[in-house]
């Protein structure tokens, strides 16, 4: 098989670029700082937990706010959505919009926001 056939990221033959292929990847101090940041949110969430909050009315829509901060830096660093395509940035968050308010209008209609 003749060198131009394959493709490798080294072969001047193959434009990456319009493959989508090249785009701009995280640090590694990229990484540990959004690590961190992971760890400190899920350390107030387990704080929350065990202390008189847990009590309060606040207490789910604080935990869904704090999870949903967390899966929004996951998704855009880790599954590298921050470097994607427009559309498929608007694929993914358009239905994760329509769930979220979804969920939350279900929550607000059976009461669970009222600390009943």
């Amino acid at each position: 098989m003749a060198d131009h056939d394959t493709f490798t990221h080294t072969n001047a033959d193959i434009d990456v670029h319009s493959m989508g292929e090249v785009h701009e990847h995280p640090t590694w101090k990229q990484y540990k700082w959004v690590a961190i940041i992971l760890t400190l949110i899920t350390v107030i969430e387990v704080w929350v937990y065990y202390t008189p909050f847990s009590q309060s009315a606040l207490f789910v829509p604080a935990l869904l706010l704090m999870s949903a901060v967390k899966f929004a830096i996951v998704v855009l660093f880790y599954m590298h959505l921050k470097y994607d395509h427009r559309l498929f940035k608007a694929l993914f968050t358009g239905p994760l919009i329509i769930a979220i308010s979804t969920l939350l209008a279900l929550l607000l209609v059976f009461g669970k926001f009222a600390g009943r």
